[in-house]
């Protein structure tokens, strides 16, 4: 087991967007997050990486401890949590001065503190792991909404996560151009990467999850491999929610 969430909760304010959240995630599989907007998906994906701090409940990555968030956690403890993932963002949030290479290097060399030179060398990597090493001195400005998402995953790759999270991947781009950001999840998937990803791209999901959540209201409704839950689902919500999905009005 790579990561073990217990009874997690989160508030804003007097609305309770997670309301007692379980899930394990094993090490080198692929979950795929669902639900419909304002269920809390990307609020539970932003408590893995302590991007929001939850009020209750804990977290714990393979052996280490786990990390209690029913007391306020210490910043050094907060940041050691942060570098056991890699976040994805559906809206890029690139440094738009710095080059596709700058902005893959600055994790690696700023918050980590690692050697440059070697840095620099990993990042060229992982700039060609996507597909852009043509790209790497462009600043974000001059690249395609794809071309800018497969640098936010070099980007997050780059500190050498355990764990990879993608909210919405593919949600700001053209449709013509979500294959290509989709094929490199996939290669890393066939890596063995453990990756969370909150989608609505079912077919994707069924592809290359191991793992379907639903989450509505707050809470885990139903959850099981793809087979199960995106062809033949056993609750109601989940059911009325891929009907909607699959069949638009």
């Amino acid at each position: 087991m790579l990561v073990s969430v217990k009874n997690l909760h989160k508030s804003f304010g007097d609305l309770h967007v997670l309301q007692g959240i379980d899930l394990d995630i094993e090490k080198g599989s692929v979950v795929a997050v669902i639900g419909p907007s304002g269920s809390g998906k990307t609020t539970f994906l932003r408590c893995l990486n302590a991007l929001e701090m939850p009020n209750k409940g804990t977290i714990q990555f393979a052996n280490d401890q786990a990390m209690n968030f029913d007391k306020s956690p210490t910043k050094k403890e907060i940041l050691q949590f942060r570098r056991k993932s890699g976040m994805v963002f559906q809206s890029y949030n690139l440094f738009p001065h710095k080059t596709a290479l700058e902005n893959v290097m600055e994790g690696p060399v700023v918050v980590q503190k690692k050697n440059k030179t070697q840095v620099r060398s990993l990042a060229e990597s992982l700039l060609q792991k996507v597909g852009l090493s043509e790209k790497m001195h462009l600043y974000p400005h001059q690249l395609s909404g794809g071309q800018q998402q497969r640098v936010g995953i070099a980007r997050a790759l780059a500190i050498e996560p355990e764990l990879m999270l993608f909210d919405e991947p593919t949600s700001a781009l053209d449709p013509e151009i979500v294959g290509e950001v989709l094929r490199v999840i996939r290669d890393l998937a066939a890596e063995g990467w453990t990756m969370a990803i909150v989608t609505h791209e079912l077919k994707f999901a069924e592809e290359v999850a191991d793992h379907v959540v639903f989450i509505d209201g707050g809470v885990i409704v139903e959850q099981g491999p793809p087979s199960a839950i995106l062809k033949n689902p056993k609750e109601p919500r989940t059911k009325q929610f891929l009907n909607r999905l699959l069949n638009p009005v």
